[in-house]
């Protein structure tokens, strides 16, 4: 999913999560109310969208996020591309092993 990319059905993604209105929304710092309406068709502000993308689409912990990694990030895929791929692959191969119920037998 891209960056501000419309959020197809959040009432879906929260009920594959299995979250109440109030766990779901709450960790991305909505009400429920307001909630409830972004999941009767209203309009979702990008902010909001792109905060619903990362917390429970990428599942990236907001709590555990600091500016400084972002910078780290950054600097090196500008200073160290090849590096930054290196570790992305081995990070994603990780994830898969995690999850694969086969790979960790």
């Amino acid at each position: 999913m891209k960056l501000f990319e419309k959020i197809p059905n959040p009432r879906e993604i929260r009920r594959k999560l299995g979250l109440n209105q109030q766990e779901f929304w709450s960790k991305i710092g909505v009400t429920q109310s307001g909630g409830s309406r972004y999941e009767s068709g209203r309009n979702m502000p990008k902010p909001v969208r792109e905060l619903l993308r990362l917390v429970h689409i990428e599942q990236v912990d907001l709590s555990k996020v600091k500016r400084e990694d972002f910078e780290i990030i950054e600097y090196l895929k500008d200073t160290h591309p090849d590096l930054y791929k290196s570790l992305r692959k081995a990070v994603k191969a990780q994830a898969e092993m995690q999850t694969d119920p086969v790979a960790q037998a």
